[in-house]
Protein backbone atom coordinates (compact mmCIF):
# COMPACT_ATOMS: atom_id res chain seq x y z
CA UNK A 1 0.00 0.00 0.00
CA UNK A 2 1.50 3.42 -1.06
CA UNK A 3 1.22 6.21 2.22
CA UNK A 4 1.08 9.84 1.00
CA UNK A 5 3.43 12.36 2.78
CA UNK A 6 1.91 15.92 3.54
CA UNK A 7 4.06 18.45 4.01
CA UNK A 8 3.68 22.16 4.97
CA UNK A 9 4.37 24.90 2.28
CA UNK A 10 6.17 27.26 3.53
CA UNK A 11 6.85 29.39 0.41
CA UNK A 12 9.75 29.42 -1.82
CA UNK A 13 12.70 28.46 -1.22
CA UNK A 14 15.31 31.34 -0.58
CA UNK A 15 18.03 31.04 -2.99
CA UNK A 16 20.85 32.94 -4.25
CA UNK A 17 19.42 34.41 -7.34
CA UNK A 18 22.06 34.65 -10.24
CA UNK A 19 23.94 37.82 -10.67
CA UNK A 20 25.57 39.18 -13.83
CA UNK A 21 28.56 41.00 -11.66
CA UNK A 22 29.05 40.90 -8.24
CA UNK A 23 27.34 42.57 -5.39
CA UNK A 24 29.73 45.18 -4.32
CA UNK A 25 29.88 48.54 -2.99
CA UNK A 26 31.80 49.96 -5.67
CA UNK A 27 32.39 49.20 -8.92
CA UNK A 28 35.46 50.40 -11.79
CA UNK A 29 33.92 50.28 -15.15
CA UNK A 30 34.58 52.79 -18.29
CA UNK A 31 32.77 55.62 -19.03
CA UNK A 32 32.10 54.92 -22.17
CA UNK A 33 30.07 51.61 -20.70
CA UNK A 34 27.91 53.65 -18.64
CA UNK A 35 27.40 57.16 -19.84
CA UNK A 36 25.05 55.79 -22.87
CA UNK A 37 22.52 54.25 -20.49
CA UNK A 38 22.41 57.14 -17.98
CA UNK A 39 21.97 59.50 -21.10
CA UNK A 40 18.81 57.55 -22.35
CA UNK A 41 17.88 56.76 -18.56
CA UNK A 42 18.25 60.50 -17.90
CA UNK A 43 16.09 61.44 -21.98
CA UNK A 44 13.53 59.04 -20.83
CA UNK A 45 13.43 60.89 -17.36
CA UNK A 46 13.28 57.07 -15.71
CA UNK A 47 12.32 57.14 -12.04
CA UNK A 48 15.28 55.17 -10.74
CA UNK A 49 17.75 58.21 -11.88
CA UNK A 50 16.21 60.45 -9.26
CA UNK A 51 17.06 57.46 -6.63
CA UNK A 52 20.59 58.31 -7.10
CA UNK A 53 20.90 61.45 -7.55
CA UNK A 54 22.83 62.15 -4.30
CA UNK A 55 25.04 59.51 -4.52
CA UNK A 56 28.80 60.30 -4.89
CA UNK A 57 31.18 59.83 -7.91
CA UNK A 58 34.93 59.43 -7.99
CA UNK A 59 35.77 60.65 -11.56
CA UNK A 60 39.41 62.02 -12.39
CA UNK A 61 40.62 65.16 -12.25
CA UNK A 62 41.27 65.80 -16.03
CA UNK A 63 37.69 65.11 -16.88
CA UNK A 64 36.72 66.88 -13.63
CA UNK A 65 38.50 69.86 -14.87
CA UNK A 66 37.00 69.59 -18.76
CA UNK A 67 33.64 69.57 -16.96
CA UNK A 68 34.08 72.74 -15.48
CA UNK A 69 35.13 74.12 -18.44
CA UNK A 70 32.46 72.75 -20.59
CA UNK A 71 29.94 73.80 -17.99
CA UNK A 72 31.63 77.46 -18.06
CA UNK A 73 31.19 78.14 -21.29
CA UNK A 74 27.43 76.56 -21.35
CA UNK A 75 26.13 79.59 -19.09
CA UNK A 76 24.14 82.08 -21.08
CA UNK A 77 26.51 85.32 -22.66
CA UNK A 78 29.78 82.88 -22.19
Amino acid sequence: MHHNRLRVYYGPEERAAPATIPMRDEVTIPLGEVLPLLVDAARGRRAWIDDFADDQITISSDLYEILMAYQHFQRPGA
